[in-house]
C-alpha cells in the first residue's frame, strides 16, 4: 500500500504554500477561487483524505450528523422502528450532501463518550438521540457540552434542546377505545422495558385509557425482541382467566404472539384479539394481518432532520409534535368471545 498524501504533497504539486494548502481544503478564505479549486483538483488526484482532528482545528464543518443506538447491531436487524428512523434520516441528509455516523453503544455513560469525541474532533455537526429512559442524563450531558441535538421524545430534562415526538395519550386511547367497542373487558399489553420513558408512558397512559373504558388490564414488560414476545404470549394464554386482547408494544411481538396463538389452538379474532405497536410489511402478510397503531416512523427521522438543521442554521430550540399515531384495522381483531 502506498504512502498517504499529504497537504505538502499537494502543495508542492500546485505550486502554492501549505497553508494555502489548508485554507482551501477547509473551506477558509484567503486564497483565489482559481486555486483553491487547483487545490482541491490535485487533492482528489492524489486521494487526500483530510485528518478530522486537524480539520477541527480549523473549524471545518463534517457535513455528517451522528446516531448512537444502545443497542446491538443483531437486535436492529429485527426492530423495525429504528430500521426505519435510520432510512428516513439518510433520505433527507442525502438530498443535502451530509453523512450519517452510525454508532453502537452498551449504554448511556458509552453513548455520552461517544458525543464527546464526536464533538471534540468535529466528526459530526450534531446529533439525534432516541430511546429516552427514566433519569435519562444525555439531554443535560447534550446541553453543557454544546453540541446540537434533536431528541426524540417528550421533553422532560433540561431547557434549549429541540424535542420531537407524537402523543402517546391519543394512540392509547384509540387502541382502548376500539378493543372496548368489541366487548372486551379482559385485556393484556407486552410492553418495553420499564426503564424506557416512551414504553413506560405508553403502558401507563394505556393501562389508563383501558380503565376509563371499562377493561381490566394487565402489563407485562419485556425487552421487546420476538423471543420475549413469543414466550410471554405463552404464559399470558395459560393463566385463568385469560385476556380477550392482547396489545403488543412492537411488530416483532405481535407476529410472534399470533404464531403462538396459533400452536395453542386458539382462534384470532374468534377466541383472541391482537393489536401491535408499529406497522411494517409482515404485520400485512400474515394471516390474519394484523390491526396496528401505525406511525410513519421514516417522515418521523426526516422532520428529525430538518430540525437539527434549523438549529445548524442558528434557529432558536422548540418543541414540536410530530403526526398522531393512527390506528389501522385489520383481520387480527373482533368481537370478544362470549
Amino acid at each position: 500500500m502506498g504512502r498517504q498524501a499529504t497537504m505538502s504533497d499537494i502543495a508542492r504539486r500546485a505550486g502554492v504554500s501549505r497553508v494555502a494548502v489548508s485554507y482551501a481544503i477547509n473551506g477558509r478564505p484567503g486564497v483565489s477561487d482559481a486555486v483553491r479549486e487547483r487545490i482541491l483538483r490535485i487533492a482528489a488526484e492524489l486521494g487526500f483524505l483530510p485528518s478530522v482532528p486537524a480539520q477541527a482545528l480549523h473549524g471545518a464543518a463534517a457535513h455528517a450528523i451522528g446516531l448512537a443506538v444502545s443497542r446491538p447491531s443483531p437486535g436492529l436487524s429485527v426492530e423495525t422502528f429504528h430500521r426505519r428512523l435510520i432510512s428516513g434520516i439518510q433520505a433527507e441528509l442525502a438530498g443535502r450532501g451530509f453523512g450519517l455516523v452510525l454508532q453502537f453503544v452498551t449504554g448511556h455513560d458509552d453513548e455520552l463518550d461517544v458525543y464527546r469525541r464526536w464533538h471534540g474532533e468535529r466528526r459530526v455537526d450534531g446529533v439525534i438521540v432516541s430511546d429516552l429512559t427514566l433519569d435519562d442524563p444525555r439531554p443535560r450531558a447534550l446541553a453543557s457540552m454544546g453540541l446540537p441535538a434533536v431528541i426524540l421524545g417528550e421533553p422532560s430534562g433540561p431547557g434549549g434542546l429541540t424535542h420531537l415526538w407524537s402523543d402517546p395519550a391519543a394512540g392509547a386511547d384509540l387502541v382502548a377505545g376500539h378493543l372496548a367497542a368489541l366487548g372486551h373487558r379482559r385485556v393484556a399489553r407486552v410492553c418495553g422495558p420499564a426503564g424506557l420513558l416512551p414504553a413506560a408512558r405508553r403502558a401507563g397512559l394505556f393501562a389508563a385509557a383501558c380503565e376509563r373504558a371499562g377493561m381490566a388490564c394487565t402489563l407485562i414488560p419485556t425487552d421487546r425482541t420476538g423471543e420475549a414476545g413469543a414466550q410471554v404470549t405463552r404464559r399470558v394464554l395459560s393463566s385463568t382467566p385469560r385476556p380477550t386482547a392482547i396489545v403488543y408494544d412492537n411488530d416483532v411481538m405481535a407476529v410472534a404472539g399470533l404464531s403462538v396463538a396459533g400452536e395453542m389452538g386458539l382462534a384470532v379474532p374468534g377466541e383472541l384479539s391482537l393489536v401491535a405497536g408499529d406497522d411494517f410489511p409482515l404485520c400485512q402478510a400474515v394471516r390474519p394481518a394484523l390491526t396496528v397503531l401505525s406511525r410513519d416512523v421514516d417522515a418521523l427521522g426526516g422532520q428529525a432532520v430538518r430540525l437539527l438543521f434549523e438549529l445548524l442554521d442558528g434557529g432558536e430550540p422548540r418543541h414540536v409534535p410530530a403526526p398522531a399515531a393512527q390506528l389501522v384495522t385489520r383481520g387480527s381483531t373482533g368481537s370478544a368471545p362470549r
